[in-house]
């Protein structure tokens, strides 16, 4: 169940490389977090070492079951926003377009292991503090269980092999 949301903007760079093999690399710049809500790409800049694409209108929520990967993304060393994003053709070009934004260390692990590209961005104070409020109010750590013992630790049949000298014979 979502219970907040907040909508952003990515700007995405192109930067040139001095590689043979690959020509220039794509990382996200920056989170708006007041970026206009409307859906869309707008091309910022475009120079040979440098271009930038802002993609507007990424709606980041805040689910109650994801309050486990809001907690740990929120009392991490350096919390951050995660993008996933993709390599598309737009008109004629390959632009790397934002797909998603998440706040969800879980949500981004996610991702990664489904084959994702996923960047991260230092993550504001403000947004960090809503975050921190959210993951206060609605993560409660799972209660550590009572340990059962494997059954490869003990049991009939290791204790009558351990009479036997180790020999199981039947």
């Amino acid at each position: 169940m979502q219970t907040e949301f907040l909508i952003v903007g990515v700007v995405m760079q192109r930067r040139l490389l001095n590689n043979p093999w690959q020509p220039h690399a794509w990382r996200p710049m920056a989170v708006l977090t007041d970026a206009d809500p409307a859906a869309g790409m707008q091309h910022l800049l475009d120079e040979e070492a440098d271009a930038r694409w802002l993609h507007r209108g990424f709606e980041v929520g805040l689910y109650r079951d994801e309050a486990e990967g809001y907690h740990l993304n929120a009392t991490a060393p350096a919390p951050c926003w995660f993008i996933m994003w993709r390599i598309e053709e737009v008109d004629g070009a390959d632009i790397a377009v934002p797909k998603r934004v998440t706040l969800s260390y879980n949500e981004a692990a996610r991702m990664m292991d489904g084959g994702e590209q996923v960047d991260t961005l230092p993550l504001d104070t403000d947004t960090l503090a809503a975050l921190s409020d959210f993951a206060a109010a609605h993560y409660r750590p799972e209660p550590k269980g009572k340990r059962r013992r494997p059954s490869f630790e003990g049991g009939a049949a290791v204790q009558r092999m351990a009479a036997d000298g180790g020999n199981d014979e039947r």
